[in-house]
């Protein structure tokens, strides 16, 4: 049974701003799935970025819109990954913004 999870990301960087950050980012979101990812695929559609990661043996489909004043995250957990539902969300709240939206820029 798949379980869905969705997560808003409020910021105050304006649409562009944080696709742009979104995109820089998105490389990171291996280093923070526990038990690391095989494999994430990204492609964006107008302002939606849709991933595919696959970890733990398991295929997860992500789809991130980038709104003017928050990132909606859309997730769903396939079988037994959704036992984790609650520490991904909890993970998405707490630390998601600073994952994908901080900038590396160098001024």
């Amino acid at each position: 049974m798949q379980r869905p999870i969705d997560v808003d990301l409020p910021h105050n960087l304006g649409q562009a701003e944080a696709k742009r950050r979104l995109g820089d980012n998105i490389h990171k979101l291996k280093d923070h799935i526990p038990g690391g990812a095989s494999h994430v695929a990204s492609s964006w559609t107008g302002d939606t970025l849709n991933l595919k990661v696959e970890a733990m043996g398991q295929s997860v489909d992500a789809r991130i819109e980038v709104e003017e004043t928050k990132v909606r995250c859309h997730i769903v957990l396939p079988g037994m990954l959704g036992f984790f539902a609650g520490p991904i969300e909890a993970m998405l709240k707490s630390k998601g913004s600073t994952i994908l939206l901080e900038d590396k820029r160098k001024d």
